[in-house]
């Protein structure tokens, strides 16, 4: 009764059985309670020879609550009274046993291996007396017991098939002199070491992967200790008295039983610990390539003669055509489908046929048109400068890298991955300095673009300041390894409901709910700003209205959640409606909202000044004489008849006369609008201090785009469809800092379960939402940051109208020309070389993913060459899980974004073509 993973476990194995639902980690009391409706009844009925409660209560009040709050002692006192009526319902041949299956954290959770986790309590109780012998004095010295083979003798059922545990053969002393308790002890590892030898036979015949020799080596080890037990055993039989001669020969004959039973265990921790070096190596190989393939690419893409068709199109047939046929030979051959291997050896096939195609296939640079191409010494000398560029990114990605192959570095990331990030803005600013493009010019006629440049650098110092600020602000939200001694976990990673002060829970609900309207009403006056909120279209109506919307309803779910489990008593149905409702209309109506997005993604405001607007004429206000009104009339119907004039040339020459308000924003609007979405679903499946971090991360995100603009800016001669390698490393550090300052951890007990159950209290019939929801809350930094990936391309061309004022040097030389100035057109510049921006997406992306795979390929080579190191397990292997976890999700989010600002680009196609007409 209790958990229902034991009907998971053994399903239709017990004669009776009330399961109750256990995976929800915020519900306390539906599985304890449910055990004590039947518990008292069930031990009086007397139907049973095995009775198993899993109470659940403490362990998911560790989990929501930690284990200090106030609710965790009504649970221990809960527990406390229902030991004590048990007890009174025992009878007298009957066992109690109580054990824990894990500890407990000072936060509450448990999965690792520290001594607080893996120490559980054993208590064991009986009205009658167990044992005649004492226990020794220090427990600490019985060499490496296991639990489950004792109690299974204990009770008298046999020792699970697959358990290679020790028993603790001290329980088995019996009541009477040394030679029985000898004997006792005897016939306990006599069937332990029995049951474990019938497994490794079987298992060796199934698996096959046990070594031979060693396996041998096992037999003959339980044979000769079995020979001597039989011997010992007749001589027991034939009643000959005990002597200590005999009592000797039995203790020596259980140390060989142990030692078998140490050498079994022994060698299946050898080999179900085993690695393949070749596959290790291959695997290796393969990412290596496949970064070496997106830096090619990226270079490649920049060219507008790139041939996608022989250079990404055939080595993709390639790579099927490869695992078709050894999908084929397995086929005929009858032998097993290792799909690792067939998907390893198409993309291998693939990455070959492109670097066979690309090999001395160099393309040739596009110019503009009616431009010679350079000299080849300038070529060499924009080549080298293009190198010189990479030295700092790169060399920062390098350092990362290596940390990848230090346990402590690993453990200590939260903190370096912030680090590396100041020091590339702090290094790529400084570098600007050294090259004088933040000092003002020396030449007197240049006082104005003096004071610009002036002007410029106070705001990028700024910027920089803001971004050192952010990053220091978000190390508040750290989340505590158990390897580092004397940390304390961010306070902010408790949900309010584990707040005792009610005016400390008022505060910070209101600091948390002041957070969260920030981040939609800066999102909302940026779109305001560059004229996407003006137009009536379902999208910006969904912004004015659903985004606030938004906001109210997580408002009122962190109201509902920050309670305390016993308010509110009256309207506990209604409170659990709300649970479920208020997260799940959060679900529902985010996911309108990238629906629309996708639909229609153009938010821009039309308007036609051929079109009549407004009256002829506008009431006059001053004093009432026919003059006067006579003075104010004229001159309108003058002005209106020159507008009309001006309307019918414009129409004579056919000359479009419309304004659009946000079209020089429109790719940066959609996917600002989708960020915001996925923020707030994000943000709901956090707890709700974590609003602040959110906050920070869409800060620091604004910060990185603005100082890549102004460097941009500043550089002159930098090409505005290429994203230098500086602003992808940032945005991909980025994201790997706020996987820290969003409390997480590459290890497991660092998991935020509870968003499974965000908006589902009743728990899932299947696993792959919970999944997702997990995955979700886990990896919301990569999410947020690869889907906004392409506004390292767009923010350049966005910001021009503030970066326009340095055209303001040559106003005067205009004047004197009569010329007219241009009109800024921001992101319209992209629509003016539509292969060039296909192209600039494209490579984008590839040196996203190659910035990605550098990382994980680190961090797959630290696991391979630290294989055998003391903390694999602990520290290498979790990581390289995570972090290959996160290249996968960076992956199809970046894809999605990526595709989001291709739909808007048709989209906008589709809109010119509406405008022609016209």
């Amino acid at each position: 009764m209790g958990d229902d993973t034991w009907d998971g476990l053994f399903p239709q194995k017990f004669f009776r059985s009330y399961f109750f639902p256990s995976f929800n980690v915020k519900d306390l009391h539906t599985v304890d309670d449910g055990i004590l409706q039947h518990l008292y009844t069930t031990v009086d009925g007397g139907e049973w020879d095995l009775l198993i409660a899993h109470f659940l209560g403490v362990d998911h009040c560790g989990h929501k609550h930690g284990p200090d709050h106030p609710e965790m002692a009504k649970k221990l006192t809960q527990m406390n009274e229902m030991l004590r009526s048990l007890v009174d319902h025992l009878a007298n041949d009957t066992l109690l046993v109580v054990a824990g299956d894990h500890g407990m954290t000072e936060t509450g959770d448990h999965g690792g291996d520290s001594e607080k986790e893996v120490n559980a309590a054993l208590f064991v109780y009986s009205k009658t007396p167990l044992f005649g012998a004492h226990l020794p004095e220090e427990p600490e010295t019985i060499p490496q017991v296991n639990l489950v083979p004792t109690l299974a003798l204990l009770l008298g059922v046999p020792i699970p098939y697959s358990n290679i545990g020790e028993v603790m053969a001290e329980l088995f002393s019996g009541d009477g002199g040394t030679a029985l308790a000898a004997f006792s002890q005897l016939l306990a590892y006599r069937i332990n070491a029995g049951q474990v030898d019938r497994f490794l036979h079987s298992y060796s015949l199934a698996a096959q992967d046990l070594p031979a020799e060693r396996l041998r080596y096992l037999r003959e080890l339980f044979s000769a200790a079995l020979e001597e037990h039989d011997r010992l055993l007749a001589q027991v039989r034939e009643g000959l008295p005990a002597s200590p001669e005999q009592e000797a020969r039995l203790g020596r004959l259980v140390v060989r039983f142990q030692h078998y039973l140490r050498e079994a265990r022994a060698v299946c921790m050898e080999s179900w610990a085993r690695f393949h070096p070749l596959r290790m190596v291959a695997g290796c190989a393969l990412i290596a390539a496949s970064c070496l393939l997106c830096c090619v690419a990226s270079e490649l893409a920049a060219a507008l003669d790139f041939s996608y068709r022989s250079r990404l199109l055939y080595p993709l047939l390639w790579g099927l055509a490869v695992a078709a046929v050894l999908g084929l030979a397995h086929l005929l051959t009858r032998e097993g489908l290792d799909l690792i291997l067939v998907v390893s050896w198409s993309a291998a096939a693939s990455q070959l046929a492109f670097f066979w195609h690309s090999w001395g296939r160099r393309p040739r640079r596009a110019h503009l048109a009616g431009v010679q191409p350079p000299v080849a010494n300038a070529g060499l000398w924009q080549r080298l400068r293009a190198w010189q560029g990479l030295v700092l990114p790169m060399g920062i990605l390098f350092i990362r890298c290596c940390a990848m192959f230090s346990d402590s570095f690993v453990v200590a990331e939260a903190r370096v991955a912030p680090f590396l990030l100041a020091s590339l803005a702090v290094l790529l600013v400084g570098k600007l300095h050294w090259h004088g493009r933040l000092t003002a010019p020396e030449a007197p006629k240049q006082s104005l673009g003096a004071a610009f440049y002036q002007k410029e650098s106070r705001q990028l110092l700024c910027l920089l300041a803001v971004l050192l600020a952010c990053l220091r602000l978000s190390g508040l939200f750290h989340q505590c390894r158990e390897e580092i001694p004397h940390c304390q976990p961010s306070p902010f990673l408790a949900p309010l409901s584990s707040l005792q002060s009610a005016q400390a829970k008022n505060l910070f609900y209101l600091l948390c709910v002041a957070s969260l309207a920030g981040l939609v009403y800066a999102v909302r006056c940026w779109l305001r700003h560059y004229g996407n909120l003006n137009s009536a279209s379902p999208l910006v109506l969904f912004v004015r209205w659903a985004f606030p919307l938004l906001a109210v309803w997580i408002a009122c779910y962190w109201a509902i959640t920050s309670g305390a489990e016993d308010t509110l008593g009256k309207l506990q149905e209604l409170v659990q409606v709300a649970l479920v409702g208020f997260p799940q209309a959060v679900y529902g109506l985010a996911s309108l909202g990238l629906l629309l997005v996708l639909w229609t993604p153009v938010t821009v405001f039309v308007k036609d000044s051929r079109e009549s607007v407004g009256p002829i004429v506008t009431p006059y206000q001053g004093a009432p004489s026919s003059q006067a009104d006579l003075q104010h009339v004229i001159p309108q119907i003058y002005r209106r008849m020159q507008e009309s004039l001006k309307t019918q040339l414009d129409r004579g020459h056919r000359r479009a006369t419309v304004a659009a308000y946000g079209l020089g924003s429109v790719y940066s609007a959609a996917l600002v609008i989708v960020l915001t979405l996925l923020g707030l679903l994000l943000l709901t499946l956090h707890s709700e201090r974590m609003s602040l971090a959110f906050l920070l991360l869409f800060l620091e995100g604004f910060v990185l785009l603005q100082i890549h603009a102004w460097v941009v800016s500043l550089a002159g001669d930098a090409e505005p469809f290429v994203v230098p390698w500086y602003a992808v490393t940032a945005w991909v550090f980025a994201a790997t800092q706020f996987f820290y300052s969003t409390g997480h951890q590459p290890i497991f007990p660092a998991i935020h379960w509870h968003a499974a159950f965000v908006g589902f209290q009743e728990g899932h019939s299947t696993h792959l939402l919970p999944a997702v929801l997990v995955g979700a809350n886990t990896f919301a930094s990569h999410i947020l940051f690869a889907v906004g990936c392409p506004l390292l391309l767009l923010w350049p061309f966005v910001c021009e109208v503030p970066n326009s004022q340095r055209r303001k040097l040559k106003k005067e030389l205009r004047e004197e020309l009569q010329e007219k100035e241009e009109e800024p057109m921001m992101e319209m510049r992209l629509r003016e070389s539509p292969e060039r921006f296909s192209a600039a997406l494209l490579q984008l992306g590839l040196k996203y993913l190659f910035v990605l795979g550098v990382q994980l390929l680190a961090c797959v080579w630290a696991a391979m060459v630290l294989r055998r190191h003391l903390m694999v397990w602990k520290v290498f292997a979790p990581k390289f899980l995570f972090e290959a976890l996160g290249f996968m999700v960076s992956s199809i989010c970046l894809l999605l974004g990526i595709f989001l600002v291709m739909r808007v680009d048709c989209a906008v196609s589709a809109w010119f073509e509406q405008l022609q007409p016209r």
